[in-house]
């Protein structure tokens, strides 16, 4: 019975390699004994020299990078100069701001130099070369030009998931359109429904289906069987000739056009609101444009993740600066795209080690394809924005925060008072979001002119919100505003669980009565398009 060949070692190829040049050069294998001598004693100087600390850093817990002498050191020196530079950088004589924008621009150098990044030093991938005879190599370069082809990094696949089969599936119909937005209103899953509808106004930067993933974590879907009749905001995927639509358009033919079609189909003088994200930003807005035009049309307001007062914008805000704003405004200001690509990138450069590296080396050195993630292909759903719109909202909100001084900004013709929206607020934040900081979605608190709830949920910006009751996940907390952030933190009671069961407590407050649902989607004057979730939503960017 013949004896397996053992399995080729990732660490034993060099050895291997060098002996076969000894035997073929017998001169040179005094020249390499020393070599091998020098690196054994490398590697026992570094292993003293660092604590092993690879075990918390997941980019480094397989089992080579923890014991090979020959990568474990090489993994602990790395993480010790990435320390060493953090501390040098603590200690320099450089102002708060600098020091931050010098900590992102190093954090990107220092991730891109992890030896996980690389093949030669990756024990995994060269484990994985030797097992697959190459093949993994092979199936590696191949991922790489499809993603060259596409122009970004793929982190699900995108063959995977089809929007309106698989993703924003909750049913409904499109009732109206212009040039800008479609309406959805979603069908009634329940006997009655409250008098009052809810309209949502998701981001404009993303698709609006990351409210509506799927039927076990769908926001819409909740709220639908919560009794409320909802309608939905699905911004266009603009193109070129798009590209000269202004915030002010973003304002009057999408949140306050979407506000008067649910009024008019639901027959009621004031409806529910939410915003999310920029979404919020854009929501609070058009609220307080109406306010100046005499009206009140939101009975109550949501915000999720939004901010309004742009004091601290984390590290979104160190990328923007009167240089790069103005550089865009000579690019786009006067009309044309921010391409939706480049948002991905600058979003994933947030989280480099979440976001890019980790589908390089499991793609591209390791030749596995991504799995299929709703989540993650949603990300990769890029959308463009028109120029003059983005320009409007870096200058007036990143770069000079004036959304939160009363007349700050002239929106639609009209000096803009956040004080003025008269409606109750539920205000949401996510406490680890790295977009909108939680303590800058507080500030929102002192903003509005209505009473307000404020609730933090633990996670990030989109796991802190898609939070189904069913999955029991996570935790929340609650308490009544205080003056500050952190002394309301402080007064606060966690709660186990969703917050949407305190919303929607909240929301059916100021629901109005229930009555029986309508018999059909939108009216004389908004007949259906077609069905959920339109065109709109499925167009790709260019």
């Amino acid at each position: 019975m013949n004896t397996p060949a053992p399995k080729p070692d990732a660490g034993q190829w060099l050895d291997d390699l060098l002996r076969t040049q000894a035997t073929l050069w017998p001169a040179a294998a005094s020249v390499i004994q020393t070599w091998q001598q020098n690196v054994a004693q490398m590697g026992a100087f570094w292993a003293a020299a660092f604590a092993p600390d690879t075990a918390v850093d997941r980019r480094f817990g397989a089992e080579a990078w923890q014991k090979d002498p020959r990568f474990a050191p090489l993994a602990q020196s790395y993480l010790q100069f990435t320390r060493s530079v953090g501390k040098a950088l603590d200690a320099a004589p450089l102002d708060e701001r600098s020091k931050a924008q010098w900590g992102f621009a190093l954090r990107q150098v220092l991730d891109a130099m992890s030896p996980a990044n690389f093949l030669a030093t990756n024990p995994e991938a060269l484990q994985g070369a030797l097992d697959s005879g190459g093949a993994s190599l092979v199936e590696g370069a191949r991922l790489f030009l499809a993603d060259m082809g596409k122009g970004r990094i793929s982190m699900s696949d995108d063959q995977a998931f089809e929007v309106g089969r698989d993703l924003a599936t909750t049913p409904g119909s499109v009732v109206y359109e212009n040039e800008l937005i479609q309406l959805i209103q979603y069908a009634p899953t329940t006997s009655h429904v409250y008098r009052r509808p809810l309209l949502i106004v998701p981001p404009c930067i993303n698709k609006f289906y990351i409210l509506d993933l799927g039927e076990s974590n769908s926001l819409v879907a909740y709220a639908v069987a919560q009794a409320h009749t909802v309608f939905l905001v699905s911004w266009r995927n603009v193109g070129a000739e798009q590209g000269g639509l202004s915030w002010d358009d973003y304002i009057e033919q999408g949140v306050l056009q979407a506000l008067s079609v649910a009024q008019r189909i639901s027959r009621v003088t004031q409806v529910n609101t939410l915003g999310f994200c920029v979404g919020g930003t854009l929501l609070a807005s058009a609220l307080a444009v109406a306010a100046q035009r005499g009206e009140q049309p939101a009975a109550s307001v949501t915000l999720l993740t939004t901010m309004l007062d742009f004091s601290d914008t984390g590290e979104l805000g160190l990328m923007v600066d009167e240089a790069m704003v103005a550089k865009r405004e000579a690019e786009i200001g006067q009309g044309g795209l921010l391409h939706g690509r480049e948002l991905a990138q600058v979003f994933a450069a947030l989280r480099a080690n979440d976001l890019i590296w980790p589908y390089v080396v499991n793609s591209y050195l390791k030749g596995q394809a991504p799995p299929a993630f709703d989540l993650l292909f949603w990300n990769g759903d890029d959308t463009n924005l028109p120029g003059p719109m983005y320009c409007w909202y870096l200058r007036q909100t990143y770069l000079e925060n004036r959304l939160r001084e009363p007349g700050g900004t002239v929106q639609c013709g009209v000096p803009v008072d956040l004080s003025s929206i008269a409606a109750p607020a539920f205000i949401y934040a996510s406490k680890e979001d790295h977009i909108v900081p939680w303590q800058t979605a507080y500030a929102s608190t002192g903003l509005l002119g209505g009473e307000t709830r404020f609730v933090l949920g633990a996670s990030g910006h989109i796991a802190g919100v898609i939070n189904p009751p069913a999955k029991r996940k996570r935790h929340h907390w609650t308490g009544e505003v205080a003056a500050t952030a952190s002394a309301w933190l402080d007064a606060a009671e966690q709660v186990e669980g969703s917050w949407w069961p305190a919303w929607s407590d909240w929301l059916a407050s100021h629901a109005g009565e229930r009555i029986a649902p309508p018999r059909k989607p939108g009216n004389a004057a908004f007949p259906v398009i077609e069905a959920a979730p339109g065109r709109y939503v499925k167009a790709r960017a260019e």
